[in-house]
C-alpha cells in the first residue's frame, strides 16, 4: 500500500507541539523537544521516529534568505497544461534550477510554480527557454514578487 493509500494516524497534543516546535527550529535536540513538551527523550525520539516512518514529517530543512543566498529574483510562474500531462509536467519542472514549490491547482490555470533566480535575465531564461519549452505546457503567466514574508507555523 502507497503512503498515499494509507489512513493517517491521528496526531494528539504532544505530536502537534512537537511538529510547531521542529517548524519552528529544525535544529531542536531531542533533549529540548522532550522537555519543552514534557515527555522523556526516549519518548521524543520515538514520536519524532514515528512522525517521520508515517510521512507526517517529510524532512528538514533550512529557510533562506533568497536574496543573500545570490538569488535575488523571484516569481510565481502560472501554467496551463495538456489535459492528463500532470506527471510529465511536474517530474520536468523538478528538474528546474530554482524551483521552490510546485502545485497542481484548480481555477484559470493548472499548475503554480515559486522560482528562485539570480537576476530577472536569468529569469527570463528559465521561463521562456526551459519552462516555455515543456511540450505539454501550453502558456504561462510569470508574477514577479516585490517582497516575502515567511509565517511562523501557528501553536
Amino acid at each position: 500500500m502507497s503512503d498515499e493509500q494509507m489512513s493517517p494516524r491521528p496526531l494528539d497534543s504532544v505530536d502537534r507541539a512537537i511538529l510547531h516546535m521542529l517548524q519552528t527550529d529544525g535544529r531542536a535536540s531531542i533533549r529540548s523537544v522532550a522537555e519543552r513538551v514534557h515527555i522523556s527523550r526516549a519518548n521524543a525520539y520515538a514520536r519524532i521516529n514515528r512522525l517521520i516512518d508515517d510521512g507526517v514529517i517529510r524532512g528538514f530543512s533550512a529557510r533562506l534568505n533568497h536574496e543573500r543566498a545570490g538569488q535575488g529574483a523571484s516569481a510565481y510562474v502560472t501554467l496551463k497544461i495538456v489535459q492528463n500531462s500532470w506527471r510529465t509536467v511536474r517530474e520536468k519542472l523538478q528538474e528546474l534550477p530554482g524551483a521552490a514549490h510546485i502545485a497542481l491547482v484548480s481555477g484559470d490555470f493548472d499548475v503554480l510554480l515559486l522560482v528562485h533566480t539570480a537576476d530577472n535575465r536569468a529569469l527570463r531564461e528559465l521561463v521562456l527557454m526551459r519552462i516555455q519549452a515543456i511540450p505539454e505546457v501550453l502558456s504561462t503567466r510569470t508574477l514577479l514578487v516585490f517582497e516575502e514574508t515567511d509565517l511562523d507555523p501557528e501553536p
